[in-house]
């Protein structure tokens, strides 16, 4: 029943990128707007047929909630959607925390603290730079850099277990994606570049947040290695 649910989440998923993903966030027909909500929201459905940790799933269901906010039209809808994002993020941040509490975490190690900054100079400087193209969402824009740097951060001192390299890889890639959607909607502005730029969102965010909950349900279930 689960890999079904994955399935059919992956069905939705390639049928927004076919048909939607190279539209403007905001302007999504409700086909669009009914595809992407589908293709993550059963994420959702996944997670709770695959007992995923509930943090997991808060945070997945509000992934959810930022993609139909995000579609719809309006400064109103775009903020709902950042907040739900951002809101997702800390769930993450909180499920990881605990989970590493439990697997006996005690401190980040001198290796992982140098990855950490090196990490948080770059997000925060990204943020920065284009926090300053975005207008009247400047501070919108630069909270959620912060939040989803909390987020990579804390993922990087994760304790070794199984599951462990595919949330590294999704949070990766849902930064990236995150990055990628930034640069579309405040910086380029050539036609071809940002249709490309829409093309590269949705895969890398859409993955990202499926490898977040397949590593999450291992790192969960298995003892500490």
């Amino acid at each position: 029943m689960t890999f079904a649910v994955l399935a059919a989440a992956a069905a939705f998923a390639l049928i927004y990128w076919a048909r939607f993903a190279g539209r403007d966030e905001g302007t999504q027909p409700m086909a669009g707007t009914a595809a992407k909500t589908a293709s993550t929201a059963l994420l959702v459905v996944a997670g709770i047929l695959g007992d995923a940790p509930g943090l997991i799933v808060i945070g997945l269901a509000l992934g959810a909630a930022g993609d139909f906010a995000l579609s719809r039209p309006g400064t109103a809808a775009f903020l709902a959607g950042m907040a739900a994002f951002a809101a997702g993020h800390l769930a993450y941040v909180w499920a990881f925390w605990t989970r590493a509490a439990e697997l006996g975490f005690s401190a980040p190690t001198p290796g992982q603290w140098v990855a950490i900054a090196v990490l948080m100079a770059l997000i925060l400087g990204l943020g920065l730079w284009l926090s300053s193209r975005a207008g009247d969402l400047r501070l919108p824009v630069l909270g959620y850099a912060v939040i989803i740097g909390a987020m990579a951060a804390t993922v990087l001192i994760l304790p070794p277990n199984a599951g462990r390299k595919d949330i590294v890889l999704g949070a990766g890639l849902f930064l990236l994606s995150d990055a990628l959607l930034a640069l579309r909607m405040f910086v380029v502005t050539a036609p071809k570049p940002r249709l490309a730029l829409g093309l590269a969102v949705w895969p890398t965010y859409w993955m990202g947040q499926a490898l977040i909950l397949i590593g999450s349900v291992i790192y969960w279930t298995f003892p500490k290695v």
